[in-house]
């Protein structure tokens, strides 16, 4: 897995999709997809300086509370995936933010799609808590335009 955040670009994660994540119809199962978002989420966390050290030292964590995944494309066994992950907002103790996953470079059609709602949360008193400015500021800097699909619910057919 290689994650490269800087203020400059939106993290892009990389990953290769195992024998073990494919499922009964020859692609990648759902939940793996999921996997990967979760793996982007943490390279975005990392990025803004919530990663393993912060979370030990102050006991805060970044929670989803919701998400909404799309799966657009079938995902082979073997394809090499890219991430890109782009900030919606940020506010005192929370953040939005979405993952386009693609097949190859993160060019062309998104494969899947996930938006998520995250709040800060202290983690032994089970309750949130504002973010530090210094994550609140490298997470705006992260910010961008909405994709079209962004708060979108699912539609009836």
């Amino acid at each position: 897995m290689t994650a490269h955040p800087t203020a400059e670009r939106p993290p892009l994660l990389r990953r290769t999709v195992q024998d073990d994540w494919i499922d009964y119809n020859g692609h990648l199962s759902e939940a793996y997809y999921v996997l990967v978002f979760g793996f982007a989420t943490d390279a975005l966390m990392d990025g803004a300086g919530l990663d393993a050290a912060y979370r030990d030292r102050t006991g805060h964590s970044l929670y989803t509370v919701e998400a909404h995944v799309r799966y657009l494309a079938e995902v082979p066994r073997g394809a090499e995936l890219a991430v890109r992950t782009t900030v919606l907002g940020v506010g005192a103790k929370k953040v939005r933010f979405v993952h386009e996953m693609y097949v190859g470079d993160a060019s062309g059609d998104p494969v899947a799609t996930e938006e998520i709602f995250a709040l800060h949360v202290h983690q032994g008193e089970g309750r949130v808590a504002p973010l530090p400015g210094e994550a609140r500021e490298r997470l705006a800097g992260l910010a961008g335009p909405a994709p079209e699909w962004a708060g979108r619910g699912i539609r009836e057919v």
